[in-house]
């Protein structure tokens, strides 16, 4: 099995970091300081903050330019200065419960999911939007719906419930009433994930320090080290997608025990990885 390290490119700029994206038209980079509502985006070398919302659990770029955002339990079409240009109102009532973690599939759809603010079990959803901007729901009796990306041929979708401590998959076509376990995750509990352009699963884990990468036959190859125990999401960037850019959370972590908790990681893991599919609403 290779063994990487990250290296950080930022300070600890988040408390929450979480979702990077990576798209072409964009400046650089952009990802989310989820509970303070912020979309943050790395160019040049600076952060620039902007807020955006209540919360900023997840986002993805529209076809059309601008980005779709789901907020704490609304969906939102922003503009390409992220400036709000439609509200799609709140997708449920229960103040309880948030959005936080999506993506899109090849078809144009966003899919995101929920969870509880207590973590309760079974009170989380994943949510479809299409692109006539209808939201249903797709998956109930979930807890933290989190990590979401698609295969390189988009028939198969990975999906991350975090507390059932594995990576599922499910086939396009049948949707989640497909859905199967991947791999079970050893040593850190699944958060985000991302898939590169050999079809291997790369899965941020929370509690666990590290990324590790999953061959599509579920064998683990690679594992990303960090220096701070909240690892959050990854995805690949760069002009050429060789980059795979990692988040990271200081949520309760003890002030000062992991100095680099927050900030935004990178490294070359020798492969690429796949462009982001974009909300087509």
């Amino acid at each position: 099995m290779r063994e990487l390290t990250a290296e950080p490119v930022t300070g600890p700029v988040a408390h929450h970091g979480e979702g990077p994206v990576w798209h072409p038209s964009w400046p650089g980079l952009r990802w989310v300081d989820m509970l303070a509502g912020d979309i943050l985006e790395l160019a040049g070398g600076e952060v620039r903050r902007t807020h955006v919302a209540d919360v900023a659990a997840a986002f993805r770029p529209r076809r059309g330019g601008g980005v779709v955002l789901a907020a704490e339990r609304n969906l939102l079409l922003l503009d390409d200065d992220l400036r709000c240009e439609r509200d799609l109102g709140p997708v449920w009532s229960d103040p309880g419960i948030r959005f936080n973690e999506g993506g899109c599939t090849p078809d144009g759809a966003f899919w995101c999911g929920s969870m509880a603010y207590d973590e309760r079990p079974g009170a989380g959803t994943l949510f479809r939007l299409d692109p006539d901007l209808t939201a249903r729901p797709v998956l109930t009796g979930v807890t933290v719906s989190n990590g979401f990306c698609p295969d390189p041929t988009g028939t198969r979708v990975y999906y991350n419930d975090t507390p059932t401590g594995r990576t599922d998959v499910f086939d396009l076509d049948t949707g989640p009433a497909s859905r199967r376990p991947f791999v079970e995750i050893a040593g850190g509990h699944p958060d985000g994930l991302t898939v590169d352009a050999e079809g291997a699963v790369w899965v941020a884990l929370w509690e666990g320090s590290a990324v590790h990468r999953y061959t599509p036959d579920g064998r683990l190859d690679a594992r990303v080290r960090l220096p701070v125990s909240r690892v959050t999401a990854c995805t690949f960037g760069g002009p050429d997608l060789e980059t795979l850019y990692v988040t990271t959370s200081a949520e309760g972590v003890e002030p000062g025990a992991e100095p680099l908790a927050g900030a935004l990681f990178a490294v070359a893991p020798g492969v690429r990885g796949l462009p982001v599919l974009e909300f087509a609403g």
